[in-house]
């Protein structure tokens, strides 16, 4: 049969130069052949799409469906493995290619690795000497950026190709692990938009219809969460699947596909400063290999492209740094394409297709393989001392980490994302140490609090545990691309100890202690210590049954309760199974309800009086989204009501909101955005009005930015800084982007005093530590509640620009305000960011069920 080579060579868009250079001579001819017939029944991209790749978007399960259409084909050289299930029911998949002889003993190399890494419970039933490497290449994990997955069936077809000597001689030293998409219901959601959007041609124009996405974009997952910020925490289903296949085979070279501003030339490794100060000189120089090899394939093609800028190696939950303090040679590479649907024309005047994007993702996929094929036992051994280095106690100052609270389930909490990262913790005997304690900033005998976690340095994956733990991290260069800070003791709110002698930890696993169901014919005492408390009130309240709550401390037989513990008595719940509702839900959430006898205390107010506030009623909650809103900042917390506290909540469009009727409603939550609606005096007036009326205003980051910039009780601080020097104005160009470090603060921790006597920080000690992205801080309230504040000397950690530190001082993050019968409650800062920001989720369920009752 006969091909069209003229149409081949424009819809390929390639010089006729790169068709003679190998291994990608006959490949690409191959790969976009839809007429050309592949020996058995393997099909190339075009054959089985029945388009060129490029021509237009794949939907997933048409990528999905080829892969098991090569697996069918090829199972001597192929295994396909399905690890999960998005949000929407789509397949999460990945497959291993491997040599037949490598594929036939694929377990036996798989659990020899996970022995190099020290990491393999038993020990592997074929010992390895000359194991191959394991390079693993991840696609599309921001939905509307679409061209890796294209990519990706390329890829495939190159390495299976039985005629393709060059693949054959690369998977003699290598198995390669391809995820064709780990976001499929993003990808999804903007391909099917873009399909609906284009005509019969693809229209360039920049401002075209097809290149408008709309809110919420397809960037993020089915909840709007960035899964490229997730690898660490795991908040997400798609990360939490996906991270227990990767520990499962812990690769030694991964790269994470993406694509940024289609004006962008492509940008591979090596990656820009900062590098986290563990990062070994293997993986420095490795990335220096891999990026000569990308650069001579661009360099012959006429491509343009860019490393060493932008694209760090510092915050820990990235695609390629989560790798690399796994071990391994993390790379992200970046392809400018997004908003480009099938084409566009950049600021160059130059068409960008999606054939181009596509090939370019191919090309650095494929030089990846080639060069780590050409480095397997370099990348084998280094790989293995990574680890080594690690078990022998040889990574940073600090030889241990214990975490001690009176909480259980706070060190749970902590406990479980250690576990999900393979992060070894256990308990410890010898309590007579001294340690840098996180809360005081000094080094201190330790105090315990009653229960502990030890985490020890001496273990393999010692990089990461000191990553996420550390109290400072080292900063080379303060131009990062992200946040700065995120020590897990500040995000959880446990006090803890960094210690730099070795103490012995018993890493044996202890079963969390058994919740007790109680019968009770008065009441039930429900501590409210965590965030396990408030998920247990939201249950209460949605089966109807009717909660008290303590604004003063208690004692009852001769026990102390703090502010804010629950009360769930016979009286009012005459209706309702009460005693049976708070065991299930104390059950599920795992806290120990106290029986009560009587109404009368020890000390404090006795259950009758005013001190002892009653929610009569689960409140109903809106939630405002849609355009205007951050599709992140809502996408947090709609994630947060409907998959962690399992708790109605109803979306709104901003939009909408104006002939919204908010009378059906007792709590409405602003999330981050940039709101039109919250300048119109009309509906300005309504939400006052819903206000006075009862209401709850809840505004968080730029919404309560905005409120505070209108006529609401409450002010933005000004910054009173002003250089009025005679030259001031006179600044160097080429130093614009150090001198703009100056006011930047990417990601910082400060120490916030709480006023833990106010309904909105019970719960809490008289403290809390936030995570501050912007300076912006209001001037202490008149006539409200200034519940958590900045006072002076508050920046504990990260990089905060010079302007920035002093203006966080002697301000309002957090705070309460009487609106007639109702309340507005501003929240200057992200309570829940990435949602592993655990300590800030009590203080949010503070607003939305306790504050301003």
């Amino acid at each position: 049969m006969r091909v069209n080579v003229q149409s081949f060579f424009s819809l390929t868009t390639f010089t006729a130069h790169f068709y003679t250079m190998k291994p990608f001579s006959l490949i690409f001819f191959l790969l976009f052949s839809s007429t050309l017939l592949s020996a058995q029944d393997l099909l190339t991209p075009a054959q089985f799409l029945g388009y060129p790749v490029g021509a237009k978007y794949t939907r997933h399960h048409r990528v999905v469906e080829y892969f098991k259409s090569v697996a069918q084909a090829r199972p001597d050289i192929m295994k396909l493995e399905k690890y999960g299930e998005t949000n929407e029911g789509r397949e999460l998949l990945i497959t291993i290619i491997a040599s037949p002889e490598n594929l036939k003993r694929i377990e036996s190399i798989r659990r020899n690795n996970l022995d190099l890494a020290g990491v393999q419970k038993d020990k592997p039933t074929e010992s390895i000497s000359d194991a191959p490497a394991i390079v693993w290449l991840s696609y599309n994990v921001h939905g509307n950026e679409t061209s890796s997955s294209e990519a990706a069936m390329l890829t495939l077809y190159t390495l299976v190709d039985p005629k393709n000597s060059q693949s054959k001689e690369w998977l003699k030293n290598l198995v390669v692990i391809l995820d064709p998409c780990i976001n499929p219901d993003g990808r999804d959601r903007y391909v099917n938009w873009f399909n609906s959007m284009v005509g019969m041609h693809a229209n360039p124009e920049p401002l075209a219809r097809e290149h408008v996405e709309p809110w919420p974009g397809g960037r993020s997952n089915h909840y709007n969460f960035d899964l490229n910020r997730d690898w660490a925490w795991q908040t997400q289903v798609e990360s939490q699947q996906r991270l227990k296949k990767y520990n499962e085979w812990l690769p030694q070279v991964h790269v994470d596909y993406h694509e940024q501003g289609f004006d962008q030339p492509y940008y591979f490794a090596p990656a820009a400063e900062p590098y986290h100060e563990l990062i070994t000189p293997w993986q420095r120089d490795f990335q220096g290999l891999i990026g000569k090899s990308n650069a001579s394939y661009f360099d012959k093609n006429g491509w343009l492209f860019f490393t060493k800028e932008r694209f760090d190696l510092l915050y820990p939950s990235y695609g390629d740094t989560y790798p690399i303090y796994k071990g391994a040679i993390g790379m992200t590479f970046e392809q400018g394409g997004i908003r480009s649907g099938l084409a566009i024309i950049n600021k160059n005047g130059d068409t960008l297709t999606l054939t181009d994007r596509v090939m370019h993702h191919y090309t650095t996929g494929i030089s990846t393989i080639e060069t780590s094929a050409k480095n397997q036992q370099r990348l084998v051994k280094e790989f293995k001392q990574f680890f080594s280095d690690s078990k022998a106690g040889k990574i940073g100052e600090y030889k241990t980490y214990v975490l001690t609270s009176k909480d259980e389930n706070k060190l749970l909490a902590i406990k479980k994302v250690l576990d999900q990262n393979g992060i070894e913790s256990g308990s410890i005997s010898n309590k007579s140490f001294k340690g840098y304690n996180y809360f005081t900033g000094k080094e201190e005998s330790f105090v315990d609090e009653g229960l502990q976690l030890a985490v020890s340095a001496y273990q393999s994956n010692a990089v990461l545990a000191k990553v996420l733990l550390e109290p400072k991290t080292k900063l080379t260069d303060s131009n990062t691309y992200d946040i700065t800070a995120w020590a897990l003791p500040y995000a959880y709110g446990i006090k803890a100890y960094a210690v730099k002698e070795k103490l012995e930890v018993n890493t044996e696993v202890k079963p969390a202690s058994v919740i007790t169901v109680q019968t009770a014919s008065y009441g039930l005492l429900i501590p409210y210590t965590s965030l396990n408390a408030a998920k247990v009130l939201g249950h209460l309240l949605k089966s109807n049954v009717k909660v008290r709550y303590t604004t003063l401390p208690f004692t009852y037989n001769g026990k102390e309760y703090e502010r804010g513990t629950l009360v769930v008595l016979k009286t009012s719940n005459a209706s309702v199974n009460w005693n049976a509702i708070v065991n299930e839900a104390c059950q599920k959430y795992h806290v120990q309800p106290v029986v009560v006898e009587t109404g009368l205390m020890d000390k404090g107010a006795d259950f009758g009086s005013t001190d002892i506030r009653v929610i009569s009623a689960a409140p109903k909650v809106a939630l405002i989204s849609g355009e205007q809103s951050s599709s992140l900042g809502a996408g947090e917390i709609w994630q947060f009501f409907d998959q962690q506290m399992d708790y109605p909540v109803t979306l709104v469009n901003a939009n909408d909101l104006g002939r919204f009727n908010l009378k059906n409603y007792q709590v409405l939550i602003v999330p981050d955005g940039n709101y039109k609606t919250l300048t119109d005096k009309a509906t300005t007036d309504k939400l006052k009005d819903f206000v006075k009326s009862g209401g709850k205003l809840i505004a968080i980051e730029s919404a309560a930015d905005q409120l505070a910039g209108a006529d609401w009780g409450i002010k933005l601080k000004e910054d009173k800084q002003e250089d009025k020097s005679e030259y001031a104005a006179l600044k160097k160009f080429a130093d614009q982007e150090r001198t703009a470090l100056t006011g930047s603060i990417p990601g910082a921790i400060y120490k916030v005093d709480l006023d833990n006597t106010h309904p909105l920080a019970f719960g809490y000690p008289d403290f809390y530590y936030t995570l501050k992205q912007d300076s912006n801080i209001y001037d202490f309230m008149k006539d409200g509640w200034n519940v958590g504040v900045l006072k002076k000397d508050a920046y504990v950690t990260g990089f905060s620009g010079i302007k920035v530190k002093s203006k966080l001082k002697d301000g309002t993050l957090f705070g309460v305000q009487q609106m007639g019968a109702g309340s507005v409650v501003y929240l200057a800062d992200n309570l829940m960011f990435r949602q592993f920001w655990e300590n800030g989720k009590l203080l949010f369920c503070n607003a939305v069920f306790l504050a301003g009752q």
